[in-house]
């Protein structure tokens, strides 16, 4: 059928072949799958994934199966480039509805276009598969001698600041055809500015008449090598352009260096006529970073921006800036110079307490930090440890629905999210899922989310449950997951199986194949040459990169990895946590520069807005974990976050517990407590 030895494209006999695959349709859902079926179908799908007709021996009893066209898509995606169209459609009329035959669609589209078979892409194309197919489209429009027209054919193409390489044979023709005149040139050479992307402004430039084309690539220097464009800007006339292109070199070259990109501007800013709105991007961004580089003036600066220049962050960035200087009343006055809507964030609410209480102001800080000390939340355990009274966590529960249950395991999408998750495939499980459940209400997604956690999907509740009175289903929100080992683990690398299970909610979100851009892998989002070294230093079994994507693998190497940070800094668990995040080095040189600081006024001093909030995050989910894991009590959050410099010892059987409370209302609220975001996933 289709197991070739050549690159030849399987014949149109293919269909009577496959007649038996193509009669099984959306009445096979109905059937309940057993575990015999699902060995099978891996077995099928593993042999399908390599092309060829190999799977049918292993789905001899797989037709009532839910997955079942999977497997003939998979061998068709595998043999892409021998298959004909008349198999393809063959499929896509079986299945028109199905995220498979979509996923062929447009594999085939692709293929047809290498092929460059005009007629068949456009026998087969439909709108809206994205810009490269949008480009091939009018490449096949023009095959046939079609014309182009900007408006009905470019125009929303012409919006975007990058484009994929099948769209150059499309503007190359456009060139050709005179409609990329000089302002429709200019148009999108602004706009890919403002984007950041140099290559385009450089492919177009080359379309503009040669005494344009110099201020085309000072923009794209100026985001190439900002350092470069600052220097040779003095040269530069005094142009609309030119003001741009200075606009975006200093506010990148602030973010880099912004020693340097002050003084380019003390510089420049007489030598160019910049508007308002420029010029005040320039001095917000200045003042921004020498902020996050805690120069000396950076305070001042902050103060002296203009009411108009201001932004959330940088009147966040003058309240920091104090914090780090334990200037409680520069960091009380920043506080309430930030609109009301800022200043309700618990953050700031938790340092103004911290400010009236250093000031002399007692009663008003107790009142300041009650006000916090009945969230949830990383500010607002440290509210309730600044009060010495129970943390607030107020569980809900979610109620069973047996006949609402019974209606979503009838929903054909919904059953075949499910068991693609229990053949392990995640990702299509996911998108199953989530086209299932689209448009869905609130109850309909919490009983989904509640299903798919008792079959041990746990991700799919952490995502759906993250707003309103959903928040509460700590159950579900913040799962135990004991199968995977993470306690053992955790007990035997040395460290809080509370404080574990937090780094790992906050990395993957129990996605056990998260895969980052930076090729972290599994659970606790380990590097694989972290992992490897991890595990050779602990003589634990390595079987390669792939590896990380199974639990109990991921977390034996994850909860020693986090031991290893752990012994660096002095067993701190919240300085491990930025370690973690932002790598040890990092945090080795924010220590030098004010490791001397309260453990609460670091974490606000930290740059990096990521690590910032993770250190946050990872410490409120230990709390709720340990709580988990008790049921009654936990280790106070000022414990664990010990002094910089004091050694951090695990809590023990001595170690004085803090009472969980729930002061609020029984009934559900209606909307998120503040600052649960701090919490949310």
């Amino acid at each position: 059928m289709f197991s070739f030895a050549s690159s030849r494209r399987v014949p149109l006999a293919w269909l009577a072949l496959a007649g038996a695959w193509l009669l099984t349709g959306s009445t096979a859902l109905a059937a309940t799958p057993d575990a015999a079926q699902r060995v099978a179908f891996k077995q099928a799908y593993a042999v399908a994934q390599q092309g060829g007709d190999g799977w049918r021996q292993f789905a001899g009893n797989l037709h009532d199966y839910p997955l079942y066209p999977y497997l003939a898509a998979a061998a068709l995606q595998h043999d892409i480039q021998q298959v004909d169209r008349a198999s393809v459609e063959a499929y896509l009329a079986q299945y028109p509805d199905w995220i498979p035959a979509a996923d062929l669609r447009r594999a085939f589209l692709l293929e047809l276009a290498r092929r460059q078979d005009w007629s068949g892409f456009l026998a087969l194309y439909q709108p809206g598969l994205g810009d490269t197919l949008s480009c091939d489209a009018l490449q096949a429009k023009l095959a046939g001698g079609g014309k182009l027209d900007f408006q009905r054919d470019l125009a929303e193409l012409w919006t975007r600041a990058n484009l994929p390489g099948a769209c150059d044979p499309v503007l190359d023709a456009a060139h050709d055809q005179g409609l990329l005149t000089d302002a429709r040139l200019w148009t999108r050479i602004d706009r890919a500015a403002d984007a950041g992307q140099a290559g385009t402004i450089t492919s177009l430039a080359s379309w503009l008449p040669a005494s344009e084309q110099p201020t085309a690539q000072q923009l794209a220097t100026a985001l190439r090598d900002p350092a470069a464009a600052v220097a040779d800007a003095t040269n530069w006339p005094d142009g609309t352009r030119q003001r741009h292109a200075v606009t975006l070199a200093l506010t990148r070259l602030a973010r880099r260096q912004s020693d340097s990109a002050d003084a380019a501007w003390q510089q420049l800013q007489s030598r160019f006529t910049l508007s308002e709105a420029q010029r005040k991007r320039i001095l917000q961004t200045l003042a921004l970073f020498r902020a996050t580089d805690f120069d000396d003036d950076a305070l001042a600066r902050l103060i002296a921006l203009p009411a108009a220049a201001q932004t959330d962050s940088t009147r966040e960035w003058r309240v920091r800036v104090a914090l780090a200087r334990q200037d409680w009343s520069a960091a009380l006055a920043g506080i309430e110079a930030m609109p009301a809507s800022q200043q309700q964030d618990g953050e700031w609410q938790y340092f103004r307490g911290r400010a009236l209480a250093a000031l002399g102001r007692a009663d008003e800080a107790r009142r300041q930090f009650a006000d916090q000390a009945d969230q949830p939340t990383f500010f607002g355990f440290m509210s309730a440890d600044r009060l010495e009274q129970p943390y607030a966590i107020c569980p809900l529960t979610l109620a069973d629905d047996p006949q609402r249950e019974q209606q979503l395991l009838a929903m054909p999408g919904l059953v075949r999210a499910f068991e693609l998750y229990a053949v392990d495939l995640p990702k299509l499980a996911r998108r199953e899922w989530t086209r299932a459940l689209q448009g869905s209400d609130v109850a309909t997604q919490r009983i989904a989310a509640d299903m798919a956690n008792r079959r041990g999907w746990y991700d799919r509740a952490v995502f759906t449950l993250s707003s309103g009175d959903a928040l509460r289903l700590y159950d579900l929100r913040f799962p135990l997951a004991s199968q995977d080992g993470l306690v053992p683990q955790a007990e035997q690398a040395g460290i809080e199986p509370a404080w574990a299970y937090g780094i790992l909610r906050a990395e993957s979100a129990w996605m056990s194949d998260a895969h980052s851009g930076a090729d972290a892998r599994g659970l606790m989002q380990l590097l694989p040459e972290t992992a490897a070294l991890v595990a050779r230093r602990n003589g634990l079994d390595w079987a390669g990169s792939d590896s990380l994507y199974d639990p109990a693998t991921n977390i034996a190497l994850g909860t020693r990895y986090l031991a290893q940070m752990a012994a660096r800094f002095n067993g701190s668990p919240w300085l491990a946590s930025a370690a973690y995040n932002a790598g040890p080095n990092k945090v080795d040189q924010w220590l030098a520069a004010r490791g001397t600081l309260p453990t609460d006024l670091f974490v606000a001093s930290i740059p990096y807005k990521e690590t910032r909030e993770y250190v946050a995050r990872v410490m409120a989910f230990s709390v709720i974990y340990d709580w988990r894991l008790d049921g009654h009590t936990v280790v106070p959050l000022a414990t664990r976050m010990e002094a910089i410099g004091q050694p951090y010892s695990l809590p023990g059987n001595g170690t004085p517990r803090r009472e969980v409370s729930c002061p609020a209302p029984t009934t559900a609220p209606t909307t998120a407590p503040a600052n649960a975001a701090s919490v949310s996933r």
